[in-house]
């Protein structure tokens, strides 16, 4: 076991941040080294180190090498994109252990594709309705009211109302003539009064196709076939967090059926819902390839070097009079080891806001999260190596 005096040991050695080999600094030294163009330092664009998480604002994910020689491969040559969709949606169905898959442009971009396919068949003359008009087409989807959030104009964009309910009975009330889907946050899953596999049982009951939004919810590996196999229709994720593929890709899983439908809404045909929602070649093989390189990784591996990474953080944050730490596990969404530090503002003068702004302010900048009550952190998406620096950082702003 490690030991707190080791690890405070082990920081007080780490050497200045222009000397600090890894992460973003080391980056930034080897493309100055290289004589490459520094393109970010060109748009005055300043990286960070990455203790928040994989969220869209902060650009999510780094791929892994792989991944980036793949995009790098399809860049130089032409193929016709139905047929890369066709094989590589083939693949990952194959590695996912479900009927069918295709690559969509995010999780939103799943859900808005998926509640299409819902909504038109095969029909391409009734994709060419959606949104504007719904003549002849179903227009309610139903959730949960726990499961209510800001993404769900992905569901919206397809032209249909979204029926709210929060029991059972009011869920099979309310299902009627118009009703085209059931709809499922997952990482909502213990917030609702309908768990996940009692509401696929109400959708197989009714014949409802019902679609799961699981975006966020890798890890654990085995959620990519879990809720496919329980009995969702539809399951969406963000191609970009855990799986490391690009940002802007994501996957669409589910009834073979409903996926070819799907992509009667997608590029590249062109009166659709979807056609903005384009996904290039590169992206398409460069998500495959990310999928193939996380389902290969030693995951217990990985969770044990994040759990090292944050007890390092913990113990230089809880090194300092007045500081608590909290370490846990997010019970599905983001479900990695993370720590949430709080403190006595009368012996670290300083709000949570003002450290996280001196965190990201700091050299080298450090983005964290976290609400008016703690300064929260995760690990999961630095490089290794980058938890000294943080640990070391956190320690010295609360020290003031």
């Amino acid at each position: 076991m490690v030991k707190r005096r080791d690890l405070l040991k082990g920081l007080s050695t780490i050497p200045f941040i222009g000397a600090f080999v890894g992460g973003a600094a080391a980056r930034s030294a080897s493309v100055v080294a290289s004589g490459k163009r520094d393109y970010f330092k060109e748009l005055g664009v300043r990286s960070y180190i990455n203790a928040a998480g994989t969220y869209t604002a902060l650009t999510a994910s780094l791929m892994p090498e792989e991944a980036t020689a793949a995009w790098n491969y399809a860049s130089g040559q032409y193929v016709k994109l139905d047929d890369l969709q066709d094989r590589v949606g083939e693949r990952i169905a194959e590695l996912l252990q479900c009927e069918a898959a295709t690559v969509s442009a995010g999780a939103a971009s799943a859900i808005t594709l998926g509640t299409a396919g819902v909504l038109t068949g095969m029909d391409q003359a009734k994709a060419a309705q959606i949104p504007n008009d719904m003549t002849g087409l179903k227009t309610e989807v139903i959730r949960q009211k726990a499961h209510a959030v800001g993404y769900e104009h992905a569901i919206r964009n397809c032209g249909v109302n979204i029926v709210e309910v929060e029991t059972r009975a009011e869920l099979e009330n309310a299902i009627n003539e118009k009703t085209a889907m059931l709809w499922f946050l997952n990482s909502n899953n213990f917030e609702g009064q309908i768990r996940d596999e009692e509401f696929v049982q109400i959708a197989k009951k009714h014949n409802i196709p019902c679609m799961n939004d699981c975006a966020a919810d890798v890890p654990p590996v085995e959620n990519l076939w879990k809720y496919t196999k329980m009995g969702f229709d539809l399951v969406c994720f963000s191609g970009g967090k855990g799986m490391r593929g690009p940002q802007s890709a994501g996957l669409l899983l589910g009834r073979k059926d409903l996926i070819a439908a799907a992509r009667l809404s997608a590029a590249p045909r062109g009166n659709t819902v979807g056609r903005g929602m384009k996904v290039n070649k590169e992206e398409i093989l460069c998500m495959l390839v990310a999928l193939e390189h996380y389902l290969q990784r030693d995951h217990k591996k990985d969770w044990a070097l994040w759990e090292y990474q944050i007890n390092m953080i913990h113990e230089a944050a809880s090194s300092v009079d007045g500081v608590e730490t909290e370490i846990h596990v997010p019970q599905v969404a983001n479900h990695v080891p993370s720590i949430r530090i709080r403190w006595d503002e009368k012996k670290v003068k300083m709000s949570p806001g003002d450290a996280r702004q001196t965190l990201r302010d700091g050299h080298p900048s450090i983005e964290t999260v976290g609400g008016n009550e703690s300064l929260d952190i995760t690990t999961w998406m630095m490089n290794e190596g980058e938890e000294r620096v943080v640990a070391r950082r956190v320690r010295e702003v609360l020290q003031g």
